[in-house]
């Protein structure tokens, strides 16, 4: 198959990161860049070398040079111009969440199942070596039956200045407002920590219990236009498809912790522990003689492709990969089901 020419969609600031990943990727190159806003998209392209800027998807679709996109916009967007691309037969590579509701995410899912085209969804924690090691370690029957499941993702940057001043600066400022489309940390980073569990024991969730909360912020809970009305933490109980248990927490208050998402997975004849941020991974192991002193011993994890560039696979191929549009959007009716199990105060079955 030839070279596949890719548009990004949004230029906001992960657009960059998506661009620089995929100009070092061979077998593709970035041809367009569109954003609502038609200056921000020149300065975009001109920023990365690319040669075409629309202020309108549907002006670049009417043009029509390109393979695939990638959906960088923001998360209440992401339904209607996937669905826009979907119906132009165009290949999809989409931020995450994948939606902001089950109901958005499985008609993407289904459309572009229907239309039979690549669709896959950037769950950036995929990126870790330390998590698929784990996973194939996991598969091999190294630690046997999984009994217990301890997960976290824990961040500080509530109580701590080490991305900003979230009081001042709106890139995070909409995180904590629910006008202006954030589902709280549930949304945000539920999506990661969710994804990682079922991935690293190869288990679904089939029933959960869930507790939310929303922390006193700022006078009257207010910034300006921006309402702080977002859950902070979440804690949660889960139960596996095996009948394993575990526990499942996350929080914007992690005071002392940056940005680490955490998973143990205890199983009857060994243990594994992932930890991971957005720009290393480690994986630790308690195996064979070592349970009976609890020692745990650091694995070495061979190197793994990124997201993006399981893409580019997947467009040179013809064969879609992971993580899929269906993935994210089982994931996204776990979240949705936090917001009810909440409400009702009681377990759930994940139906």
């Amino acid at each position: 198959m030839s070279e596949q020419r890719i548009l990004i969609l949004g230029t906001g600031s992960i657009a960059h990161k998506h661009a620089e990943h995929f100009s070092g990727i061979p077998g593709c190159r970035l041809v367009a860049a569109v954003d609502s806003n038609l200056e921000r998209a020149k300065i975009f392209a001109e920023m990365h070398g690319i040669p075409k800027a629309f202020g309108d998807l549907d002006e670049a679709i009417a043009w029509g040079q390109f393979d695939a996109a990638v959906n960088s916009t923001p998360d209440g967007v992401h339904y209607a111009t996937t669905m826009k691309l979907i119906e132009a037969r165009k290949a999809i590579f989409c931020e995450k969440p994948l939606a902001v509701n089950f109901a958005d995410a499985i008609a993407m899912t289904e459309a572009a199942e229907k239309a039979g085209l690549i669709a896959m969804v950037n769950l950036t924690y995929r990126n870790a070596h330390a998590i698929q090691m784990a996973r194939r370690m996991v598969d091999a029957g190294e630690i046997g039956a999984i009994r217990h499941v301890e997960a976290s993702y824990l961040q500080s940057w509530l109580t701590g200045r080490h991305w900003g001043d979230w009081r001042t600066d709106e890139r995070w400022l909409w995180r904590l407002s629910s006008a202006h489309g954030s589902k709280g940390v549930v949304g945000d980073i539920g999506v990661h920590i969710l994804d990682f569990v079922t991935f690293g024991t190869n288990l679904d969730i089939t029933a959960m219990s869930a507790k939310l909360r929303t922390f006193d912020k700022a006078e009257n809970n207010a910034i300006g236009a921006y309402n702080l009305d977002v859950n902070d933490s979440c804690a949660m109980t889960i139960e596996l498809s095996n009948g394993a248990l575990g526990v499942v927490h996350m929080s914007r208050f992690a005071t002392g912790r940056g940005n680490d998402l955490d998973l143990v997975i205890h199983g009857e004849k060994g243990a594994l522990k992932v930890w991971s941020d957005h720009e290393t991974s480690r994986l630790e192991a308690c195996l064979g003689p070592d349970i009976d002193t609890h020692t745990w011993k650091a694995v070495d994890c061979s190197p793994t492709p990124k997201n993006a560039e399981r893409f580019v696979i997947a467009l040179l191929s013809g064969e879609n990969g992971e993580p899929t549009f269906r993935r994210a959007a089982e994931v996204q009716k776990l979240l949705d089901l936090c917001f009810v199990a909440d409400a009702e105060g009681r377990m759930l079955k994940v139906e």
